[in-house]
């Protein structure tokens, strides 16, 4: 499903045009891109949480010249799904 599919069946469930919805859902993005860029996590009930991780620096290995590379830390978003969630795909 790509996001034109997915904001078009949105909108007929949600009963607002494709405009409407469309900036709802950059509404949404937008909120949650600011939450986490504050360190903040979203969780939403019955479907899991969003939270933004530190990734420490680690030395990496060249499995073809066997040179060892520092790879810097990072910041990464995971994703933890809530218990109602998992017991549906079970």
């Amino acid at each position: 499903m790509n996001n034109k599919d997915f904001i078009a069946g949105l909108a007929s469930r949600s009963g607002y045009s494709l405009k409407e919805t469309s900036d709802l859902m950059a509404s949404l993005l937008e909120e949650m891109t600011q939450q986490w860029e504050e360190g903040n996590p979203i969780c939403i009930q019955g479907f899991g949480v969003f939270e933004v991780k530190k990734k420490m620096e680690r030395v990496s290995v060249s499995p073809l010249t066997k040179q060892r590379m520092l790879v810097p830390p990072k910041l990464i978003l995971s994703y933890k799904p809530s218990s109602a969630l998992k017991d549906k795909f079970k």
